[in-house]
């Protein structure tokens, strides 16, 4: 996501200054214009294509682990390396976007995944399943940021929160449809070839991020304040933004409110969902159906809490309750008995209803630092989210049996709604920043 914030000063839309190429990048020349529109879109596809790809390992997952000879705890440790692989570059993307544009980067995050598709395609082996998710990982990484970036580079102030939202909203809804249809694919083809057609996509949107998605104008003033002698060193301005986020306690806690929340989500959407619903005596069709219904839920919900905590010009409450709320959810989907797959239809959708309390952790971060910022504290955010997902995949793995059974997937998912609730007396801490001046 953009450090850069627009504000409308003499007519014309200027930019906090921070050293790097967020001046280089200067005005545009149509704000909110058809070709805005026409680069967000690719973005907003770029996102929605790896979140299917990301969400389909719930459901290729299983294909792969038996042509793999796989256990179910190492399907889990290759999901979590993904996230913590995603985690660690998420870090560095908000950075190197800000000082390099969003041409040729996104260009070059979309070939990595589109690699990493590939790969993925070629398992056989542990070794080739975790090569294949630290190449998806590294691109990925550019993904939900970039998209984050080009609203804020491209489209007015006013309208940045919306396009956040939309992005997330977009990418929650091909998530939901996108394992429903990956689950009757699987019907008609092979998981390998399925994979070799996401690759195959990709090469198409890395021609068309080579050709259509470019960086702003820059304006002769922005190109003669931003000389080589002017800009810090990459790595040290990284880490002194990043210093500065993780020395802010807001930062801090909305980071742990929304990252139990969203890895929370994330864990059930991608691994754990399906196999509670099969151990509840689902088939494997309706399990990916129902675990859609959880990212139909994100879809409604990612909006719904920024647009209520505006309403209600406060961001602790919403944040808190939703977070309550998502842990009795998550109770309700580990505990049910066997064959209520109906409730289980309406508990899915709430857990993905009330993860949208997780955006107002970005929501908070960002009103909490300056302008220059922004970008840094989101990245965190988003770091610790997957960071936090990375190990709700990989420790109920390690404490599950080789064949598990209902009762086994309760006591290993018993942490879920215990580190929800901890986010939740997180939120009771962090500082309401719904009335504060921006620093």
């Amino acid at each position: 996501m953009a450090h850069t914030v627009p504000t409308a000063a003499g007519g014309e839309t200027e930019y906090r200054k921070h050293p790097g190429a967020r001046i280089l990048h200067g005005p545009h020349r149509t704000i909110g214009g058809v070709e805005a529109w026409v680069i967000w879109g690719l973005c907003t596809i770029f996102v929605v294509w790896l979140f299917a790809i990301q969400t389909g390992y719930a459901v290729v997952s299983p294909e792969i682990q038996k042509t793999a000879g796989l256990t179910v705890a190492q399907i889990g440790l290759a999901g979590s390396i993904y996230t913590w692989a995603f985690a660690l570059c998420q870090f560095f993307s908000g950075a190197l976007l800000d000082r390099f544009g969003s041409r040729p980067l996104l260009a070059v995050a979309v070939a990595f995944v589109t690699a990493g598709a590939f790969l993925y395609a070629q398992t056989t082996s542990m070794a080739t399943l975790i090569v294949a998710q630290v190449v998806l990982a590294i691109g990925s990484s550019f993904g939900f940021v970039g998209a984050g970036y080009i609203g804020g580079q491209w489209f007015p102030v006013a309208r940045y929160g919306l396009m956040f939202g939309l992005v997330q909203s977009l990418a929650s809804l091909g998530s939901a449809f996108g394992q429903p249809a990956i689950s009757w694919q699987l019907g008609m083809v092979s998981w390998q070839q399925l994979l070799n057609g996401f690759g195959a996509a990709g090469v198409v949107l890395i021609v068309l991020f080579a050709f259509l998605v470019r960086n702003p104008t820059p304006g002769p003033a922005q190109l003669a304040a931003t000389s080589k002698d002017t800009r810090p060193r990459l790595l040290s301005s990284i880490f002194r933004d990043l210093g500065r986020c993780f020395r802010n306690r807001n930062v801090v806690l909305s980071s742990a409110l929304a990252g139990v929340s969203f890895g929370s989500m994330l864990a059930m959407g991608v691994l754990w969902g399906p196999r509670l619903m099969e151990a509840r005596g689902a088939q494997g069709s309706l399990a990916a159906t129902l675990t859609a219904v959880s990212w139909l839920g994100l879809a409604v919900g990612a909006p719904l809490f920024n647009l209520l905590s505006d309403h209600w010009n406060n961001r602790r409450v919403p944040a808190v309750v939703g977070v309550l709320l998502q842990a009795i959810a998550v109770s309700l989907l580990i505990y049910l008995p066997a064959q209520t797959n109906s409730v289980s239809v309406v508990t899915m959708f709430a857990v993905g209803l009330f993860a949208g309390a997780h955006m107002l952790g970005f929501t908070v971060a960002g009103e909490s630092v300056p302008g220059a910022l922004v970008g840094s504290s989101a990245a965190i955010v988003n770091g610790i989210c997957f960071i936090i997902g990375g190990v709700l995949q990989a420790v109920p793995g390690r404490l599950l049996p080789d064949a598990p059974d209902l009762a086994d997937y309760g006591h290993a998912l018993l942490m879920m709604p215990i580190l929800l609730l901890l986010g939740a007396i997180a939120g009771f801490f962090i500082k309401d920043t719904a009335t504060a001046p921006h620093p």
